[in-house]
């Protein structure tokens, strides 16, 4: 009992230094009512995002069209309400799936280290020595493009930076008394690891899950660019800037409003990325 309340004083006292933080609490603002419009989507946006109207091609913004619209006449408003579902989706859902694998994979080799720890960390370093963005081509390219290859694809990448992340944790805190008095008691290996060692590895896995959703957001936009991700008509942003990049000069609101979406979304994610990384961090404890 004495542990779960100091556990859930520990959980006050971080929301309380996040919450001091003013650039955090900005950034978490912004993330929650994307978040939001995403969720309803369906209800508050004007128009139909896949609806065609070639009369209205190429519209200027107005107080018809707030974001003015495509080649095809459809309206980058809603458009890019709708594209909040498939962008941030991808990042956060590959983030989890990256942050599940990655830690259970850094968990298990960091708690037993030896020939296994060799092993899987060598393989890992194989994965990482390829540049990142080169990687999720290559995976992207075997997989086809798409919304669920484009995830997966992102999710693979990322697993070694995660199970690095949270095997140095596991390391620093193998050897600590308590883990010792949990042996002493017959306490399963399996049932130390995500019982015992997790808890209090995952600090920097959580900080670093806000900063890696902006990355993958950042890197989905950039296979869809490139032809790889999320395809036409999806109102993926990336997948938005792809199809109105031949029309920049003439129609510069058509590249402009889905570029403000990932920029506002990724340096939103990144304020509270920092902010969780300060409130997290024991030494700035007042």
């Amino acid at each position: 009992m004495a542990g779960k309340t100091k556990k859930n004083s520990q959980i006050m006292d971080i929301m309380y230094r996040l919450a001091k933080n003013k650039t955090a609490m900005f950034g978490l603002i912004i993330v929650a009512i994307e978040i939001v419009l995403a969720i309803l989507a369906k209800w508050i946006v004007p128009y139909d995002w896949n609806a065609i109207d070639v009369l209205n091609a190429k519209a200027a913004p107005s107080l018809s069209h707030l974001f003015g619209t495509d080649e095809l006449g459809r309206d980058i408003f809603s458009r890019i309400i709708y594209g909040a579902r498939y962008s941030l989706s991808i990042g956060i859902f590959a983030t989890l799936l990256t942050t599940v694998i990655g830690t259970i994979i850094g968990a298990i080799v960091g708690y037993y280290g030896g020939t296994l720890d060799n092993i899987v960390m060598r393989i890992l370093d194989i994965i990482q020595a390829m540049p990142p963005i080169l990687f999720n081509i290559v995976i992207a390219t075997a997989l086809g493009s798409g919304f669920m290859n484009t995830l997966v694809a992102l999710a693979v990448g990322g697993i070694p930076g995660a199970a690095r992340l949270v095997r140095g944790s596991v390391m620093s805190i193998r050897k600590m008394e308590y883990l010792e008095s949990a042996d002493s008691i017959n306490c399963s290996k399996i049932r130390t690891i995500f019982v015992h060692v997790l808890p209090n590895a995952i600090s920097p896995s959580i900080v670093a899950c806000t900063m890696n959703v902006a990355n993958l957001i950042l890197t989905a936009a950039s296979l869809s660019f490139i032809g790889l991700g999320v395809q036409a008509p999806t109102p993926e942003w990336g997948a938005m800037l792809s199809a109105s990049r031949n029309y920049i000069r003439d129609c510069p609101y058509m590249v402009l409003f889905p570029g403000l979406a990932i920029a506002i979304t990724v340096l939103a994610l990144n304020l509270l990325g920092d902010g969780l990384r300060d409130a997290m961090d024991p030494k700035l404890k007042d």
